[in-house]
């Protein structure tokens, strides 16, 4: 499937913007480590984004890429050795055009005091920043737009600087 996206976004008269929905993930039990069920959708994700670079050819150097989860983990295993919904979830940013090498987050640590409920991370940034930058800073998408019409009534949510190329 992503090599075939790969293919139709690099096409000098394709898409800029493509959107891929990748289900799967909601586990509640036999997770597994290295070798269970959320290590094999983590592998499959990881050859299926190459396989999207390696499509994409020379225009990967211009691409860039938000993953992000819908919701997050509990960070404790359950007693079906899975983990249940959680609050904090997770944006990864990555493609050619990304100032990447770097990971971008107020960690407060594991200790139970730390955790939402007991039980969760707490979410620190509100996903609309991320998408914020990548749209504004990648697109070129006007901040009034993407305060006022794409996430309304979200102008005291700023996009992180520095996240996308020049």
């Amino acid at each position: 499937m992503m090599e075939g996206a790969g293919r139709i976004l690099a096409a000098t008269d394709g898409p800029r913007v493509g959107v891929f929905d990748i289900g799967g993930w909601d586990t509640h039990s036999n997770q597994g480590a290295g070798d269970g069920p959320l290590a094999r959708r983590l592998q499959a994700l990881d050859e299926s984004f190459a396989a999207l670079k390696t499509a994409l050819g020379p225009a990967w150097k211009k691409t860039a890429i938000v993953a992000a989860s819908e919701f997050g983990r509990t960070v404790a295993v359950n007693g079906t050795g899975g983990t249940d919904h959680g609050t904090a979830g997770i944006a990864l940013l990555f493609g050619g055009a990304v100032a990447g090498g770097s990971v971008h987050a107020e960690w407060a640590g594991l200790k139970p005091d730390a955790l939402k409920d007991g039980r969760d991370l707490p979410a620190k940034t509100d996903m609309r920043a991320i998408f914020k930058a990548a749209l504004s800073d990648h697109l070129r998408i006007a901040r009034v737009a993407l305060d006022e019409k794409i996430f309304p009534d979200s102008s005291a949510i700023l996009a992180p600087k520095d996240l996308i190329r020049a």
